[in-house]
């Protein structure tokens, strides 16, 4: 057996110490403040690409007790084109990102691929930049949607090729994950996300 001096034992336990804190500090900051995520497919283009990182702010809308839905606080909801992380509704241990178009108690209508928000056509960025086409069972050319209490409407920027409200309906609150902030990876794309 190996034997260690005072001086070995006493940097043997401050590294473990350090080793231990720096873990419990990376677990506190990526449940509850700041978390990673990876791109995996098309649905925000030219927003976001496949393959970058982004960082989403995992306090923005209160914080979720880890593995449940339940929120502690909330300190102000998603708006009108915040881009989202949350649990996707059908399959919750899966991960989506898209952009909020409808808050509880909007109106939402996808006309001529506008989108029209309580009866006024959305012509602010990003909104002015994309065609939001008539897919799905829901938000059909002509069909006024009401987005219901605690639950949001959201599409993804490039709405051919995204599965987002259209298909599977609203997304309720307590599938909130936070709001996406940053690019970081690639380096030629890193920029703050609007």
């Amino acid at each position: 057996m190996l034997k260690l001096n005072a001086a070995q034992k006493a940097w043997a336990k401050e590294f473990f110490e350090t080793v231990v804190t720096a873990v419990i500090l990376a677990l506190i900051i990526r449940t509850f403040i700041i978390q990673p995520f990876k791109i995996p497919t098309g649905s925000m283009e030219p927003t976001l690409l496949p393959g970058d990182r982004i960082l989403v702010l995992r306090f923005a809308y209160g914080v979720r007790v880890p593995f449940t839905f339940k929120r502690i606080g909330t300190f102000k909801a998603p708006e009108t084109g915040d881009i989202i992380v949350f649990n996707y509704p059908e399959e919750p241990n899966r991960d989506f990102i898209k952009r909020c178009v409808g808050k509880p108690g909007d109106t939402v209508e996808i006309r001529k691929g506008q989108i029209y928000l309580n009866a006024a056509p959305l012509k602010t960025e990003p909104f002015n930049k994309y065609y939001y086409y008539n897919r799905g069972p829901l938000g059909r050319e002509g069909e006024v949607l009401q987005v219901p209490q605690d639950a949001y409407f959201v599409l993804g920027d490039n709405s051919a090729s995204s599965k987002d409200s259209r298909y599977w309906g609203y997304l309720n609150d307590k599938y909130l994950i936070g709001k996406a902030v940053m690019i970081y990876w690639p380096p030629n794309r890193i920029r703050i996300l609007k």
